[in-house]
């Protein structure tokens, strides 16, 4: 059965999963922690077998494909590397260059590689593998899956600014989202969790973890999406600020005496949960304070309280909703932040049960028995979405 590789590339980390086609089956999965890092701590994950984790040097992507490709050898998951026929690459920033997944050639490389001013942590990093792979399996299909792609259905009263429209048609200055793989998935399955055509629903997706997002889904479309330009807008995410009034960036800089540049890092790397409590950047860590640490459980409410806002605007936007559904690492395992949210809710009929509501990380209705609008955990999987469409291109399907 062929197979097919899914590539997950962030700033720091790789993430991988191998699958036949098309079964969907899931033959081995990995990450590879602190990439381009002379020790980088690597963990695979074979069905049935014991997880395996070591160290080895990843300081550059030939490396550590090298690396992935011997180990997918070696554990016998591929008895030659021919039998990877397509790779399916995560990239973050399509702009409006790509409203869907393509196959990537050499003009393709290149439009994701002058993107890079949209998602300067993701895209340089996400080239630099699709290129690797590329010289690598020469004969594999190798497709881009834009995050963006999906949020590309946004009208323009939701992407464009109340800025100068030249801006918009010059420079590309508009609001582009993402997260779009894994809001397009997550609105699929609830969809079929509910047993209703998704282009006859009302969705809220929040997709809350290090980077956390809310999008409104109408009749299986984004209608709008809390991020912006770039991932820093919207919510309050581990380290990023999210919405920020412009002056207060102005005035930041001279007192501070930094750069545009230099702000915008700040406000990337140094602000969100981490910036607001002084503790940590990791919910877990900031829920078990709360009760001794009074910045923690500030930190805590104003995320909850952004999400809640934005939620509610786009509940308005869609005349309704008929469904939420949460997904990311927040989302899917912090049964106190989904009761946080859905108590602002309560009035729209959307009632959670408390005892469905602890079960952290599987799918699963949270709703009251009689809730008429219903609230669903729904565990993301862009890898498979990825790997969905490279298959699709890579057989013409």
């Amino acid at each position: 059965m062929p197979q097919y590789l899914a590539i997950n590339a962030g700033s720091s980390t790789l993430k991988w999963r191998l699958f036949a086609m098309p079964a969907e089956s899931l033959l081995g999965q990995g990450l590879i922690d602190r990439i381009n890092h002379s020790h980088a701590t690597v963990t695979v994950k074979v069905p049935h077998q014991p997880d395996l984790t070591y160290t080895t040097a990843t300081d550059d992507c030939r490396r550590v494909v090298a690396d992935l490709l011997l180990r997918l050898k070696q554990l016998g998951l591929v008895s030659h590397l021919h039998d990877i026929v397509g790779v399916g690459h995560r990239v973050v920033a399509g702009g409006e260059d790509f409203n869907q997944s393509v196959v990537v050639d050499d003009d393709v490389l290149l439009r994701i590689r002058n993107l890079r001013n949209l998602a300067p942590l993701h895209n340089p990093v996400q080239a630099n593998f699709i290129a690797t792979f590329r010289d690598v399996l020469p004969w594999a299909t190798q497709v881009a899956v834009f995050d963006s792609a999906f949020h590309q259905s946004m009208p323009p009263t939701s992407y464009l600014y109340g800025v100068p429209y030249n801006w918009y048609q010059q420079y590309g200055a508009r609001k582009y989202g993402a997260h779009g793989t894994s809001v397009r998935y997550v609105a699929a399955r609830t969809a079929t969790l509910l047993g209703r055509p998704l282009d006859q629903l009302r969705l809220i997706v929040l997709h809350l973890g290090a980077g956390s997002s809310v999008t409104a889904v109408k009749d299986g479309r984004s209608l709008d999406t809390s991020m912006g330009f770039t991932p820093l807008a919207g919510l309050i995410s581990a380290t990023r600020s999210g919405d920020v009034d412009p002056s207060l960036l102005a005035y930041m800089m001279r007192k501070l005496n930094v750069t545009a540049d230099r702000m915008v890092d700040l406000l990337n790397d140094t602000a969100g949960l981490q910036g607001i409590s002084g503790i940590s950047d990791d919910m877990r860590i900031l829920s078990a304070a709360a009760a001794e640490q009074p910045r923690a459980q500030l930190a805590i409410d104003m995320y909850v309280q952004r999400i809640v806002q934005y939620v509610g605007a786009y509940v308005a936007e869609m005349n309704g909703v008929d469904a939420f559904a949460f997904a990311g690492g927040i989302g899917e395992h912090s049964s106190a932040i989904r009761a946080q949210i859905m108590a602002h809710f309560a009035y729209l009929g959307a009632t959670i049960d408390p005892h469905a509501n602890t079960n952290n990380g599987n799918e699963t209705d949270l709703s009251t028995t009689d809730a008429p609008v219903r609230t669903w955990l729904v565990p993301t999987d862009e890898e498979l979405m990825i790997v969905r469409d490279t298959y699709r291109l890579a057989t013409g399907q």
